[in-house]
């Protein structure tokens, strides 16, 4: 096979390579789609204006709570939850995905041989000299090919700027993945030890109802107090008992998901009771939006609005015919010694360029569904960062408000206590009957327990509110330890 193209052929090649290598590029330029512009200030202070720049640090913001069993926990995260893990996969398989893409912009090159034994038919077409041209041969093949696409048109620099935005979407999906499982062990690991100071009230709230209810016991005894002062008593310490062992129910559902989180069996898992040492992180006025724009859920729906704009790219380059140069050279003979010699070479060169005339629309169908996927993308980011600003509204509003409830159910439990004290005193003198001090106890209890909620309602915003911004902060909005004691 030999296929020897004249000078004037190749001057002719060589003249509309060079033109066809000038032609436009149908690589799309890409702007990000445009969200609803931030204010200048939210309800509660300034932002200032941002774009996704998921790469400024999240750093270990657990830190901020200052609980060392916490920061140990979440260490294990990276380790050893699957889910992580799965998502890591996923974005291996993207990076594999992309360098599969990128081989495209050198040529490949194939080695083949063969060595065959054949048989032409009598009736073959042409074949007039049955003796000139034996029924019997072998043949024996060694090539070299070579096939390289000309990418006049960026199909193939689009088809990888599609790749590369899906695998930094799929980067960013893990690092979604890691925060929301680090805030999801948080708010557990929040809510056990909520428990355990729970717990710890109403155990004291036992013995101090135990003890009342003695001095009632005795006081029947006495012929002083009556027997519904007795049974007031015990109804009100066993409804506490009965919350204890509720509060021990919730706590062992908390310690088997955050086993799971940690990659751990939930039968062997165990988080030592001890008291609420967690600290409440300062909010700095004038958190600046950069910190919103770290979530790596914005920049995944940026990344995807950018991988879809290079696939219309790809739809658009179809319209156009494809350039490719696929040379050969090898061996070839019917089966004869000196197989691999010079009289045996063969050898062809010369472009290939294939353009489609009619496809009943399919091409246009796909720049249309290209143009719709990106809208749609656009769409999906707008809706991404509008919530997140939403989120962080939220929060920003629960923290505010919640720190003026503390003060007032502060001072609603120092009443209560008062009430107790008052209420104990005048039983004791025999002014008032047990009823009295039944509700002041429950009033008592009722106003602390409300004081704890609202500390833990502080604590689990502080996380959603890290969440929502992507990760922690310091005064200079960069993540940090700033935090006090609540």
């Amino acid at each position: 096979m030999l296929t020897r193209p004249t000078a004037l052929g190749t001057k002719l090649i060589i003249s509309v390579m060079l033109l066809l290598l000038g032609a436009c590029s149908f690589i799309t330029a890409y702007q990000a789609p445009l969200v609803v512009p931030a204010k200048d200030a939210w309800k509660g202070g300034p932002w200032q204006e941002a774009a996704p720049s998921d790469g400024i640090p999240r750093g270990a913001w657990w830190r901020l709570f200052g609980d060392p069993s916490l920061d140990a926990l979440e260490a294990r995260i990276d380790h050893d939850n699957p889910t992580l893990g799965a998502a890591l996969a996923r974005y291996d398989q993207a990076v594999a995905y992309t360098s599969q893409l990128r081989a495209a912009n050198v040529p490949t090159v194939d080695v083949a041989a063969s060595v065959t034994r054949n048989r032409q038919s009598d009736d073959r077409p042409l074949r007039n000299n049955l003796m000139s041209q034996p029924a019997n041969y072998g043949a024996k093949t060694a090539a070299l090919a070579f096939t390289y696409e000309v990418d006049l048109w960026g199909r193939i620099r689009n088809s990888v700027a599609a790749g590369e935005a899906a695998g930094e979407a799929s980067a960013a999906d893990m690092e979604n993945t890691r925060l929301s499982l680090q805030a999801m062990l948080a708010e557990y690991f929040v809510r056990v030890r909520n428990i355990d100071i729970q717990a710890g009230l109403l155990g004291s709230t036992v013995r101090t109802y135990e003890r009342t209810l003695k001095l009632t016991t005795d006081r029947q005894s006495g012929g002083i107090a009556s027997g519904l002062d007795v049974a007031q008593g015990q109804t009100q310490l066993s409804v506490v008992k009965v919350e204890v062992s509720d509060l021990q129910a919730q706590r062992a559902l908390y310690e088997h998901a955050i086993a799971s989180l940690v990659g751990e069996s939930a039968s062997t898992f165990v988080i030592p009771n001890a008291p609420n040492t967690m600290i409440l992180p300062e909010v700095p006025l004038g958190l600046p939006s950069t910190l919103l724009q770290r979530r790596p859920d914005i920049a995944a729906a940026e990344r995807r609005a950018s991988a879809a704009n290079a696939r219309v790219g790809v739809a658009r380059a179809a319209f156009f015919p494809t350039f490719s140069i696929n040379p050969m050279v090898g061996y070839q003979n019917t089966g004869g010694p000196n197989w691999l010699t010079a009289p045996n070479s063969f050898w062809t060169l010369g472009p290939l360029a294939v353009l489609n005339v009619f496809d009943g629309g399919l091409r246009k169908a796909q720049v249309a569904q290209a143009r719709a996927v990106l809208d749609q993308a656009g769409q999906e980011y707008r809706a991404v960062v509008l919530a997140a600003f939403q989120q962080v509204e939220d929060e920003m509003s629960r923290l505010t408000f919640y720190r003026q409830e503390m003060i007032d159910q502060a001072e609603a439990a120092d009443a209560a206590k008062k009430t107790l004290t008052l209420a104990s005193y005048r039983y004791r003198e025999g002014v008032a009957n047990y009823l009295e001090v039944v509700i002041a106890q429950a009033t008592v209890l009722q106003t602390q327990r409300a004081l704890l909620s609202l500390r833990t309602q502080r604590l689990l915003a502080s996380i959603a509110l890290i969440r929502a911004l992507g990760g922690g902060w310091h005064k200079d909005g960069v993540v940090g330890t700033n935090a006090h004691h609540g």
